[in-house]
């Protein structure tokens, strides 16, 4: 009967450890009862235990404490008793490191290794490896996997058994095979040519182990991976050819392998996709969902070659296993007719109460794939994703029926009001404040351009009186559209001037002065738009300009821009209602590089940077003896270029290393900064300054050629100590091209329209191309978005299918800070004709725009 501790009992030392007061002098005394006869196994046990503990605890052993006590533990192995055999492996393995001629036991531990207890020979394996001394070590006391683990330590050692592992290989033990093989294939995996011949020789005489089937395929899907090889390569033959081997294993280890290598045509899975298929219908379980989940894989790049799969996978539906189930119903999605699609849903809902949280993410993000495939069908998906909405879940669960649902909405129209009117009624109840403050901002965004904007203001005003303040503050701004919508918004604005929270007393405040001025312009700048500067950096702008007090007013134009890609992350995806800014903020690239350029005299007057490119750009091989690497700084009358240079030439340093560029514009070189020494191996840097032309400044598209010059030192290899004055020399490096992309910073605009609005026509200007090596919209559209460097606003870079006519909507800012916006129309019959409408505050910007694209 067990004792029940109470508090008391505990407090009285009753649930103590029992070890906590061991002293190492007492426990060492106790192991000389080792050595008495007849042994006692249960009291050696517990001694050995308390050495054990002592070890674990960090207490230290000296070298001849912990011999002595080694030595006598070895004569415990004339007991037979299986605890204390445990227990003496477990010390050894301990002690191997502290004690000195641990060697000693090697012999009882071989005996136990190929004895027939196999309880012994385990542990006494594990023991050995960690006793032996490598370098005397032979393959006939070390079994293969032992030898693995001896390979990554000494592999000089390991590669002379070579011949034993060998003979290893053709043994008729499926483990032994296996281990064998593995070994073999580790000492040579450097030589490709040798890997090829073991995998030839396995073809040729087969092998007894599917263990090593398994292995010699994953070798070669390697080999065909870093080969980059054809599908007529014998290592492809081979895992074709184990499609048909006898062992299940075997055959879908090859069908996995062919599924995953790169590239593969739906003709080339087709073998793999059979036996796949078979496996569906296979009685046991683990083979059903091993296939049906490469299946789902296979669906998602090539949903053709699963088609003929359909029949066996509707089957599983209803299989009992609700993972197979699922995953069944998801690779139907992928793979199913439009036709099909409402009694899928039916089949679904019977079990998604079933299922578990991940495995209904898998299912929301095959229906998300759905909508995309089959537009006319969101109705019965947004009903079912709305279903599913309601019901219990984690917040990754729900996370990703709303992305579901407002990706549906942003490609599909029609199915706008309907999923905002879901949504609307999910954050009545909604307990993750990530999601209802997501779905607010949503509505401030897509609200104003629904046919009743105002019925969404019930919904924003519930979450006002809401306890949240992250929900409070998120609070949307639909009324910056219309006259009659600010009317609507201005009460429960006002009721949130009055809010116990700071952010969001401040956000309705300012919200409020904004929307009383009844201004479009102001509207659209402010509240519909917003600023597009970097927040971290318009933060150390301000806190700069009130450290060093000045009569000229703060400029806005003097902040980092914020770039598109992040500005679109925090719209849709963390809004910045619920993001909690952290009170330092790292630096950002642009910001690092702006710091670098201020620190050389030579670019002090140049004024706030730009923009910087986003990769640099290579202007020598990577195997040459020089790497040159090209980053490209945009002020606003100037452009430096950054050359990063590395000298992999160990025999010599370069000094006073400068690259002369020649335009073919009207860009004027202005001087050279450079780089002092260039030692082996050591980066160093050196700068061009270059001024913007002026006489025509539409001709911002250039093309410098470039021509490294410097002074070679021959130095001592192994010292770097140069020997000699050195003498003059250069080196021709590509060409380099500076476009229009260049001058421009791609900027996030929410609101196009209201954009578009607010810079006006004054400098509108609008001119028609033909674009005549163009036959598609989407590569006109990639082609456009690419050279022009501005960023597509509303999706607008997205081309419906099956239509000849579309419109591309992009915003950016020019050097200088000035806003351009550019709708262009595309209208594709033979070729695309593109017309293109630009604006900007600014002549030129627009004039560079057309003159570019001309």
């Amino acid at each position: 009967m067990l004792k029940k501790f109470d508090k008391k009992d505990e407090e009285s030392g009753g649930g103590s450890n029992p070890f906590q007061h061991l002293e190492k002098s007492a426990v060492l005394q106790e192991a000389r009862v080792f050595n008495e006869t007849p042994i006692n196994p249960r009291k050696c046990a517990h001694i050995l235990t308390k050495i054990l503990y002592l070890i674990n605890q960090g207490e230290h052993l000296g070298t001849t404490e912990a011999t002595e006590a080694f030595f006598a533990m070895t004569k415990l192995f004339q007991s037979n008793d299986p605890t204390l055999r445990r227990m003496c492996y477990l010390t050894i393995k301990e002690m191997s490191c502290i004690a000195e001629d641990v060697i000693i036991v090697t012999s009882s531990l071989t005996k136990d290794m190929t004895g027939k207890e196999d309880n012994y020979r385990g542990p006494a394996v594990r023991a050995l490896c960690q006793i032996t001394d490598v370098s005397h070590a032979s393959p006939s006391l070390l079994p293969g996997l032992s030898m693995e683990h001896l390979l990554k330590c000494s592999f000089d050692v390991v590669k002379r058994w070579v011949n034993e592992a060998q003979e290893a290989a053709s043994s008729d033990n499926i483990m032994v095979q296996y281990h064998a093989l593995g070994l073999l294939y580790h000492v040579r995996k450097n030589d490709r040519l040798a890997v090829n011949k073991m995998i030839s020789k396995v073809t040729r005489h087969g092998l007894k182990s599917p263990f090593a089937y398994c292995m010699m395929i994953r070798v070669a899907s390697k080999q065909l991976e870093e080969e980059d090889g054809s599908r007529d390569s014998p290592l492809f033959d081979f895992i074709e050819s184990c499609l048909r081997n006898k062992h299940e294993m075997v055959v879908y280890e090859a069908a996995s392998a062919i599924v995953n290598l790169p590239g593969c045509s739906a003709k080339e899975l087709a073998p793999a996709v059979s036996v796949l298929q078979l496996f569906c219908s296979s009685p046991k379980a683990a083979l059903r969902y091993a296939a049906v989940r490469t299946l789902n894989k296979v669906a998602m790049k090539h949903p053709s070659a699963v088609t003929a799969c359909n029949l066996d996978l509707e089957n599983l539906v209803t299989d009992s296993n609700r993972s197979i189930a699922t995953l069944a119903i998801t690779t139907l999605l992928k793979t199913g007719s439009e036709s099909s699609i409402d009694r899928l849903m039916k089949q679904i809902s019977s079990f998604m109460s079933e299922i578990s949280d991940e495995f209904k993410v898998v299912v929301v993000q095959a229906i998300s794939a759905l909508c995309q495939k089959y537009p006319r069908k969101h109705a019965v998906l947004m009903n079912f994703l709305f279903t599913m909405l309601r019901e219990e879940g984690g917040f990754e669960y729900k996370r990703a029926i709303v992305d579901c649902i407002i990706s549906i909405i942003e490609e599909n129209s029609e199915s706008k009001e309907t999923g905002l009117s879901h949504l609307c009624e999910f954050i009545e109840d909604c307990e993750f404040t990530v999601l209802a403050t997501r779905i607010l901002h949503l509505l401030g965004q897509e609200g104003p351009k629904t046919t009743n904007p105002s019925k969404y203001i019930r919904f924003i005003y519930n979450r006002v009186v809401l306890e949240h303040e992250e929900v409070r503050a998120g609070r949307s701004k639909p009324g910056a559209r219309t006259t009659g919508m600010i009317r609507t918004t201005l009460c429960p604005g006002r009721r949130c001037v009055m809010d116990d929270d700071n952010e969001v007393r401040d956000r309705a405040t300012f919200y409020l002065n904004v929307l009383e001025q009844k201004q479009k312009a102001l509207n659209a700048g402010y509240i519909l738009n917003g600023l597009t500067v970097s927040i971290p950096g318009l933060e150390r702008a301000l806190q700069q300009y009130t450290l060093e007090p000045s009569e000229k007013p703060f400029d806005l134009k003097s902040v980092p821009l914020a770039t598109a890609p992040m500005a679109e992350q925090r719209t849709e995806s963390t809004p910045i209602t619920a993001v909690k800014q952290p009170e330092k903020v790292a630096a950002t690239r642009q910001e690092i590089f702006q710091e670098q350029l201020a620190a050389v005299p030579e670019f002090r007057g140049l004024g706030p940077l730009f923009k910087s490119s986003p990769e640099p750009v290579a202007l020598t091989e990577s195997e040459t003896e020089y790497v040159i690497r090209c980053t490209k700084h945009t002020f606003t009358d100037h452009m430096v270029f950054q050359f990063d240079c590395t000298n992999t030439l160990n025999d010599q340093t370069l000094e006073n290393v400068t690259v002369q560029m020649e335009p073919t514009e009207a860009y004027e070189v202005l001087c050279y900064v450079p780089a002092r020494s260039l030692p082996y191996n050591q980066p160093g840097t050196c700068y061009t300054l270059v001024a913007l032309p002026k006489d025509d400044p539409t001709a911002v598209a250039c093309t410098f050629s470039c021509m490294m010059k410097f002074t070679v030192k021959d130095c001592d290899p192994t010292t770097g100590e140069t020997d000699d004055e050195g003498y003059e020399d250069e080196y021709v490096l590509e060409d380099l091209e500076v476009t229009v992309a260049d001058h421009i910073q791609k900027v996030m605009k929410l609101n196009f329209e209201a954009a578009w609005d607010e810079v006006g026509d004054e400098f509108e200007k609008e001119e028609t191309f033909t674009l005549s090596t163009i036959k598609t919209l989407e590569e006109a559209v990639g082609n456009i978005v690419k050279f022009l460097g501005m960023h597509p606003c509303e999706r607008s870079d997205k081309v419906p299918d099956n239509k000849n006519t579309h419109t591309l909507l992009l915003a950016g800012v020019f050097r200088g800070g000035h806003d351009i916006l550019v709708r262009a129309r595309l209208l594709l019959l033979d070729t695309v004709t593109m017309q293109v409408t630009a604006r900007s505050l600014e002549e030129l910007p627009v004039d560079i725009i057309l003159a570019s694209v001309g």
